[in-house]
């Protein structure tokens, strides 16, 4: 498939994009590429790479027809982008996280509001089963943000089943493979460790982060297919949860916050462990009406991505 020069470059930026929401827990790199138009096409892509149809491709019309089978340009561009997302995420984004959380929660909010309208409107028609599964996984992942943070466990066994879990999450609009981290008690284990994996090559981070990403390559190779399958069979029935989802993990990411408890983190750093959400005239902010128009910028974002985006439509799923 033919990649045009400013497909390309669309391809890297909706890349980045997903690379940084994933380092931010809350926000997820699936419901990104929900709304920028390549959310089953990447699925598509990623079923095709990790099936065994690969090799018989391989086998039949050699290196071109398996480029092809796979999307492979698609994917080249959309992994770097990605790539340079998650380093991007890693530094810049939790320095973000750690001066100016509440402003950069009020842009993810409107994000999202704006993603559940355009998620659900992807739904063909609304009957009670669509109803039905969108209030059960809006109720679902409500209760997930609610969940107290576990404490995680160091051994490499658990941190491939972490990555399993975790991309599993990345693929599911409004779940957020970080929170997942999060819930898990292993965000402050794999972040630091992909800090010190990209700025000094420590031995031990990069084992980590090896195993991590073992993990996320058997996660892709079983969900994709579950998602693929989903979509061709129920399609209505899972756009309506994944809109469930998103609507749900709205209070994980509402900006505005009161500390219940706090844990500290493995640099010492108090960081909070648990908290409610409060209405913006609570207490007074000088940052909230700065929050307001971050929320309403990240709100209509959506809609003019959905009316810029250039690319042409994904394939069916197979």
């Amino acid at each position: 498939m033919n990649t045009s020069k400013n497909e390309a470059l669309m391809l890297v930026l909706k890349g980045m994009a997903m690379g940084i929401a994933e380092v931010i827990p809350g926000v997820s790199g699936g419901t990104i590429a929900f709304i920028t138009g390549i959310y089953e096409r990447l699925l598509h892509s990623i079923k095709a790479v990790l099936g065994p149809g690969l090799i018989a491709t391989w086998r039949q019309g050699g290196f071109k027809n398996a480029w092809a089978h796979i999307d492979g340009a698609f994917l080249v561009y959309l992994l770097a982008g990605m790539g340079a997302g998650v380093v991007l995420g890693v530094f810049g984004v939790s320095h973000l996280l750690q001066y100016y959380p509440q402003l950069l929660w009020a842009f993810f909010f409107g994000l999202i509001v704006a993603s559940a309208i355009y998620v659900g409107r992807k739904v063909g028609r609304w009957t009670w089963r669509e109803y039905v599964a969108g209030l059960l996984a809006a109720g679902l992942a409500l209760a997930y943000t609610l969940v107290a943070p576990a404490q995680g466990i160091q051994a490499l066994w658990f941190v491939f089943v972490c990555g399993v879990i975790a991309i599993s999450a990345l693929m599911l609009p409004g779940i957020s493979g970080s929170f997942i981290l999060v819930l898990l008690g292993m965000y402050t284990t794999i972040l630091p460790a992909a800090k010190s994996a990209i700025a000094t090559q420590d031995a031990q981070s990069l084992g980590i982060i090896v195993v991590f990403a073992a993990g996320c390559l058997l996660g892709l190779a079983a969900f994709s297919r579950v998602l693929t399958w989903t979509f061709k069979h129920y399609h209505n029935p899972t756009m309506a949860v994944l809109t469930g989802f998103m609507v749900g993990s709205l209070n994980k990411i509402w900006p505005w916050k009161e500390v219940i408890s706090w844990r500290t983190n493995s640099t010492g750093e108090s960081v909070p462990l648990l908290e409610r959400s409060i209405w913006p005239w609570a207490h007074a902010h000088p940052m909230t009406l700065a929050c307001m128009l971050l929320a309403i910028a990240g709100f209509l974002m959506v809609f003019l991505l959905e009316k810029a985006d250039t690319s042409h439509k994904a394939p069916a799923v197979q």
